[in-house]
């Protein structure tokens, strides 16, 4: 598995991580053993940088990593939080009082003094605008409770105002074949400012998978039923903001460029691959519920470069299909 530096951290971290949303909640039910699996899975497969949060499943995310990383101490494991939607989403939530009473909560799930890096969890435009935010972080890391400090994004614009602060380590943002955005600026300033990114939502929330079709169906509290229209949280985490009928036509595309230029690689790892491939990301971090999952996921940071005959064909798709629905909102 190949390391890069995780921006401003400073920490070597795989390029293919685990995003572990689903360790808590909003993807079905994941048991704990299977949850701890898939976290033990990834580890044998290379997988360091583990990608969780305080509300996933009201810290039940949390508390599973920190039990799987307490005992493998020499394992080099990096651990990411995020915080700040414990709370209403208005800039008024964003004070250092609940940054710390927050952060105490996540010290005591993950089993930590210091927190490896955290992230603003998708904050107001305003918080991310604001100078008082970073001082309030600054002062965090100055008395070791978090050990370095990201920002969650949901928005390009969001991205580069982060990416301007000068202590800010990584930026957090969806990216994937479907969600090409990043691509025009944010991902060049972060590699001109040393600030990691961290690619989320890689797969389309499974659509790059293609093994979803019109007929499939998701768990009641599984967000891909719950949060189509955005009514939970932004509708970009769930397909990317992609209309699920588009979705799924486009994916069975994406299927076909990866049967037709990449044998011996699934359309999952294609794209995980093709995010782990641009310039200047860090890493990604696709989620799994299952030990082959979480293995498979892990092989795409072994995908050799890309054929630039598929590349092109990603490009044209993005452009043909899916543009129009996503690129100017985020």
């Amino acid at each position: 598995m190949e390391h890069r530096t995780l921006g401003r951290t400073g920490r070597e971290v795989s390029v293919v991580g685990l995003g572990t949303w689903q360790l808590g909640a909003d993807w079905g039910d994941v048991s704990e053993g299977d949850a701890l699996a898939v976290l033990e899975a990834s580890a044998e497969a290379g997988v360091t940088f583990f990608d969780t949060a305080e509300v996933y499943g009201d810290g039940r995310s949390e508390r599973l990593v920190g039990r799987f990383v307490a005992v493998h101490p020499e394992a080099g494991f990096t651990v990411a939080t995020k915080m700040g939607r414990r709370a209403e989403q208005v800039p008024s939530s964003y004070v250092e009082a609940n940054f710390r009473t927050w952060l105490d909560r996540s010290r005591a799930n993950l089993g930590v003094d210091t927190i490896d890096l955290v992230q603003l969890h998708c904050p107001p435009s305003e918080v991310i605008d604001d100078d008082a935010t970073y001082d309030m972080l600054d002062r965090l890391v100055d008395d070791g409770v978090i050990a370095a400090y990201g920002v969650s994004v949901e928005t390009a614009a969001q991205a580069l105002s982060a990416i301007a602060r000068p202590h800010v380590a990584s930026i957090q943002i969806i990216l994937n074949a479907f969600r090409m955005k990043p691509l025009d600026e944010v991902l060049p300033a972060a590699v001109d400012a040393g600030v990691g990114i961290i690619a989320r939502v890689p797969l389309a929330s499974g659509l790059l998978s293609g093994k979803y079709d019109l007929d499939t169906t998701f768990a009641a509290d599984d967000h891909r039923t719950y949060n189509r229209d955005g009514s939970a949280f932004d509708v970009g985490e769930t397909f990317s903001g992609v209309d699920y009928e588009t979705g799924v036509q486009a994916a069975q595309e994406f299927s076909a460029l990866v049967s037709a230029g990449l044998p011996d690689v699934t359309p999952a790892q294609a794209a995980l691959a093709w995010v782990v491939q641009q310039p200047g990301v860090s890493t990604v971090i696709p989620g799994a519920r299952n030990v082959s999952q979480a293995q498979a996921n892990a092989a795409a940071g072994a995908v050799g470069a890309l054929p630039a005959p598929f590349l092109e064909g990603v490009r044209e798709l993005y452009d043909g299909r899916i543009r129009e629905q996503v690129h100017a909102r985020w």
